[in-house]
């Protein structure tokens, strides 16, 4: 493959795209037993076909004078701004809603809590690795819902696999939310349920499904989003809840995102929207967002949890979360709670980029705009070449490409952080809008909707 300095033609570049869809797979099995009759498929690592996808991936990107955006080196402490590559940039990359990472009441409980615990509870909580900073931690997770129990994991994603697959089994229905979070799916998967899927917040949907089908299954689980993470918008809390009480169904909402973002002092969607918050069964979410710490949770009832604690793998199985995480989330949460102007700064900032970058004629897609706000692109490529831009200019926003999104639906996700200045906002969205229009290419007029001729 060449690698002279000539640009690669549009027509060039549309060959090669059409080509990445054609992913070689894997040559099926041979039948029969033995020696003899073993499968003919490489066993080197590099031969299998998802790094084969990979490879050509990264071929076409070298081909297309594209960088990588993934794994690139922060040298800071991630917030408004960071350190990429030895340079400062405005950071819109990093979930640090709160502006809490760092904070120095954090800081002095995470160095008390291993002063006392030492850097790891070295057992899994049921057996020798329980402390007192996991039963606080859960105690202000569940006043937060209301509920009258919590579980915190040592892993946001396998604490809501191995809950979904400890709660279901194979006579059961799991629907969720096109758009839901690949835990919930993977979830589902393990455990064997049939799965359907509803089209992204579309309720009505959701009930036709429900009217068809909900005779034929033993327990039926609804999952949403409190704030969907890669759109920056959320369910009807109110009418999900109706359905299901209707088909006698438990509802689960992931309201990782939604929690220190939603709601007059961030308590979550139920908050933002008014909603009393027992109506949902089951409230899953993670401690790396607002909350600047790693794990995750799941609160609800007390027979709900009491379960999980005894028969979830992910949590019986594992090791406890170190007591340094756990103080990490619950003086978070605390801080939360004591200033509220955190929570208000953040929606406020966040309202700002959203509604410039409207105003400039971006597309910002279906954001509530907390938070979370995409820029909607459409193509990878152009998408890819916007992000490389605009860190050459100072801005991070990371590009976000199927299969993390749907084809054509490409985009950069800013996420807006309490501690943006204003002067930082408008020079994003600046910048954005320049780099837009700089970047020349015929797939892009159509970004901004008065066209960038």
């Amino acid at each position: 493959m060449s690698h002279d300095n000539r640009p690669l033609s549009d027509g060039a570049l549309a060959k090669l795209l059409v080509q990445m869809e054609e992913i070689p797979q894997a040559a099926p099995a041979l039948a029969g037993r033995g020696v003899r009759n073993l499968p003919r498929v490489s066993m080197a690592f590099e031969d299998h076909p998802l790094y084969q996808q990979m490879a050509f991936q990264r071929s076409f990107a070298d081909f297309a004078k594209l960088e990588s955006p993934y794994y690139r080196l922060h040298e800071a402490r991630a917030g408004a701004t960071s350190v990429v590559e030895g340079r400062q940039v405005t950071n819109f990359a990093s979930y640090d809603y709160l502006g809490l990472n760092g904070h120095p009441e954090i800081a002095d409980a995470i160095a008390k809590a291993v002063a006392e615990y030492g850097s790891s509870v070295s057992a899994s909580r049921i057996t020798a690795g329980e402390r007192r900073v996991h039963r606080d931690l859960e105690s202000a997770l569940a006043r937060n819902y209301e509920t009258d129990d919590c579980v915190a994991f040592v892993s946001g994603h396998a604490g809501a696999v191995s809950a979904i697959a400890t709660l279901l089994g194979p006579r059961d229905l799991i629907l969720h939310d096109a758009l839901i979070h690949n835990c919930v799916v993977v979830g589902a998967q393990l455990a064997g349920s049939t799965r359907r899927i509803f089209p992204h917040n579309d309720l009505d949907a959701l009930q036709a499904m429900l009217e068809a089908d909900r005779h034929q299954f033993e327990r039926v689980l609804i999952v949403s989003e409190g704030l969907f993470s890669m759109d920056g918008d959320g369910p009807d809390l109110a009418r999900l809840i109706e359905i299901k009480t209707d088909f006698s169904a438990w509802l689960m909402i992931d309201d990782a995102h939604g929690l220190g973002v939603l709601g007059r002092s961030g308590r979550g969607i139920f908050e933002h929207q008014d909603i009393a918050p027992q109506g949902v069964d089951l409230w899953l979410g993670t401690l790396s967002k607002s909350l600047v710490s790693c794990g995750g949770y799941v609160a609800g009832c007390a027979a709900a949890v009491d379960l999980l604690k005894h028969q979830a793998p992910g949590f019986v199985y594992s090791v406890g979360m170190p007591a340094t995480n756990a103080v990490a989330a619950t003086v978070a949460l605390d801080l939360m709670r004591r200033e509220p102007e955190r929570v208000l700064r953040l929606q406020r900032q966040s309202q700002r980029f959203r509604e410039r970058a409207r105003q400039a004629g971006l597309d910002t897609g279906e954001s509530w705009g907390f938070g979370v706000v995409p820029i909607v692109i459409g193509e990878t490529v152009p998408t890819v070449m916007l992000a490389e831009r605009l860190l050459d200019q100072g801005v991070n926003a990371f590009p976000i490409v199927p299969p993390g999104v749907p084809e054509k639906a490409a985009r950069l996700r800013f996420f807006i952080n309490a501690t943006h200045s204003d002067a930082q906002i408008d020079d994003a969205v600046d910048c954005l809008v320049r780099e837009v229009r700089n970047l020349g290419d015929a797939s892009l007029k159509q970004i901004l909707r008065g066209g960038a001729e």
